[in-house]
């Protein structure tokens, strides 16, 4: 039947016109009767043989079949058919039958609504008293079975017309799955397939069909097909079975899962779960490239779907969630899906979600009404692992490219640069700016001790025309910060400052181009000295990152290094207030202010006294470090956590300096020099 439906065609004379074979093939029915006996299976394998008729048939005859009722409802029972049955033997022949109608789908847009109805365009006109049809522009043949047909011959070709009203019989079928079985849903079967090229084939498919260019059909696709909520569905479906009990660490370790590539493609070890947690990574990053991918109407309706049903209704209650090990492990997949997360769309609602879509400043009393309160108390939780683990998320929501983070988490309660002091001239030296004298750490004892000599605070800085403080005096400020018997990176070879200011670079520029389409200024907004103080806070996120860096040589070592990640993240955004507040030792704070600067001079107090209480401290400190860098066997040592804590200060103030140092120069030629030696610029 087949090669005579081609060879017919290809000897019309006419284009587009309907020989003797199509239209006997349309008048009795024959596709209806290859359906009908591919149900029954009768005899055995005949569905796998109607699937691939129908598959070649609408291939390759040019003439628009798919506009006639005759084609039109067996190609519905069809896809009824198929994908219904998980692990079905004719997987194989539907995927390729679904990609020829999304092909064709793909040519002429219009389609889409007709192929998507189903039955429900049964209830729809049954219920209107109208007659059934399809595209005004389809071609019609008239069935003589059916003389009550009055349809005129409005065939481009001249060929006989045929009714495309629906039979009596047709009219009659329950409407109760309308919907429910479509091209949609045959596809979203055949992606849950366990054989790996007719899933991703399927997945093409559905690809191709949301991205279709006409916004009608797009509208159609999300207000009345079962798209969104079908794939949405799956998500939260892979999502909860994901077991409770895994590890952070494993999955973070799961990097690179695709959707076209589902298993990690690393061979590290497995552990319990992997393949679930694969399967979820593998179906969201579909789902984030269906949303890239998709046409405006379905990607905005899709990523909704994903906040609502996902974000809001099942991950939310887990990160709120009485135990730790539900907050520990939902907080590392959003990590996981955030390290993901690529379309505008879904990035716009998964910010939405976290943070809120009102960024104000925050009271230093404010409770923790919202997701994102709750989340940054977590940082600061009793259990460690937690602490480390909503951090990480804090980090991986830094690097998205979308304002809104960093203006909720920080900018907000910088605007108007309260933390300034105003009406008050400059001091004349920097024991001044950080009011030393009323520091219980910095007393007359401490100042003379003969225990840093470089640690005593700078004289005044000197500073550019345009009044910003020399990058040669702010890098050496951080250098000069650590006392030298607390030093021990010159001991040991590649842990210099010259490392972290060529990884400092590399990681300003990325931050600098994610960052320019926002039309950051260049430099802050003059002070006025007659404006009144203000009372200054810095922000919930802020406030628990400087809380935990005071706290730096009592806590463990894996969680010092989370903490000064994240503030290594913020110091690299080239915001004028982010830099001053952050990389300018000298701002003249107000009073009760602290910048990160003053944290970390508050702590070098701390650490001077804690020194003389622990024997043999530069000895011990050179072995912690060998030890942290692998080089000597790890053995438990006396005063561990402060001797880790004193080494992971050291590479901080460091990296401080190095990317100070590489934010400076692209506002001034005079300032393009090479890299200062360690302590000296």
């Amino acid at each position: 039947m087949l090669d005579i439906l081609v060879y017919e065609e290809r000897q019309q004379t006419a284009a587009g016109e309907a020989g003797p074979c199509l239209e006997y093939l349309l008048q009795h029915k024959i596709l209806e009767t290859l359906c009908t006996l591919g149900k029954a299976e009768y005899p055995p394998g005949m569905r796998q043989q109607v699937f691939q008729f129908f598959s070649k048939v609408l291939a390759q005859v040019q003439h628009p079949l798919l506009h006639y009722l005759n084609v039109h409802r067996p190609v519905q029972k069809l896809l009824r058919l198929g994908g219904t049955v998980p692990g079905s033997q004719t997987e194989k022949e539907e995927v390729q039958f679904t990609t020829v109608l999304c092909s064709k789908i793909q040519q002429d847009p219009a389609l889409l609504t007709y192929i998507l109805e189903g039955k429900k365009i049964v209830s729809r006109k049954k219920s209107s008293k109208e007659p059934t049809t399809l595209p005004r522009e389809a071609a019609s043949i008239q069935d003589k079975d059916h003389p009550r047909s009055k349809a005129p011959d409005t065939s481009p070709c001249g060929a006989r017309a045929l009714s495309t009203q629906l039979p009596a019989e047709r009219e009659e079928e329950p409407d109760g799955a309308a919907g429910e079985s479509n091209l949609i849903t045959s596809l979203i079967g055949l992606c849950k397939s366990k054989k790996g090229r007719v899933a991703l084939k399927a997945q093409e498919n559905l690809l191709l069909l949301v991205s279709v260019a006409s916004p009608a059909a797009a509208t159609y696709l999300v207000q009345s097909s079962p798209c969104c909520p079908a794939v949405v569905e799956h998500l939260c479906h892979l999502y909860q079975s994901v077991p409770p009990f895994l590890d952070p660490a494993d999955i973070a370790a799961l990097e690179g899962v695709s959707w076209r590539l589902p298993s990690a493609p690393s061979d590290e070890a497995s552990f319990p779960g992997k393949d679930a947690l694969a399967a979820f990574l593998g179906w969201f990053d579909y789902c984030d490239h269906l949303i890239t991918e998709a046409h405006m109407v379905v990607a905005d309706a899709l990523a909704k779907a994903v906040a609502e049903k996902l974000f809001m209704e099942i991950v939310q209650p887990h990160l709120l969630h009485v135990s730790e090990q539900s907050v520990l492990t939902s907080t590392a997949l959003l990590t996981a899906m955030l390290r993901q997360l690529r379309s505008p769309a879904l990035l716009r609602e998964a910010v939405a979600f976290l943070l809120g879509t009102d960024p104000q400043a925050a009271a230093p009393d404010d409770g923790p009404r919202t997701l994102c309160a709750h989340l940054i108390g977590h940082c600061d939780h009793l259990s460690d692992e937690i602490s480390i683990t909503t951090l990480r998320l804090f980090e991986e929501l830094l690097q998205k490219p979308h304002e809104q983070v960093i203006r909720s988490l920080v900018l907000c309660n910088l605007e108007g640069r309260h933390y300034v002091a105003r009406g008050s001239p400059e001091p004349e030296s920097y024991e001044d700016t950080l009011d030393l004298e009323e520091d219980p750490y910095f007393t007359d004892g401490f100042l003379n001790s003969s225990f840093h000599p470089s640690a005593k605070p700078p004289p005044a800085p000197a500073t550019n025309s345009d009044g910003k403080t020399a990058v040669t005096e702010i890098v050496n400020s951080f250098l000069c910060l650590v006392p030298e018997e607390a030093k021990t990176s010159a001991f040991l070879e590649e842990t210099g400052y010259d490392t972290y200011v060529h990884d400092a670079y590399g990681l300003f520029q990325e931050c600098s181009s994610r960052v320019a389409p926002w039309g950051w200024p260049l430099g802050p907004t003059p002070l006025d000295p007659h404006e009144p103080e203000r009372p200054f806070f810095e922000g919930h996120f802020l406030r628990m990152l400087f809380d935990r860096m005071s706290r730096i040589l009592e806590q463990p070592y894996s969680l010092n290094l989370q903490v000064t990640s994240v503030l290594s993240r913020l110091a690299l955004f080239p915001h004028p207030l982010i830099h001053e507040y952050l990389l300018d030792p000298y701002i003249n704070l107000a009073p009760g202010c602290r910048s990160l600067f003053s944290v970390l001079v508050r702590v070098i107090g701390d650490l001077m006294q804690r020194i003389q209480r622990v024997p043999q401290f530069p000895g011990k400190l050179l072995l912690v470090r060998k030890q942290l860098m692998g080089q000597v066997p790890g053995e438990q040592l006396d005063h561990q956590t402060l001797l880790q804590g004193v080494v992971v200060l050291e590479e901080f103030c460091k990296e401080l300096a190095a990317i100070a140092f590489v934010k400076f120069p692209p506002h001034g030629p005079h300032l393009h020099r090479s890299s200062p030696r360690e302590g000296h610029v």
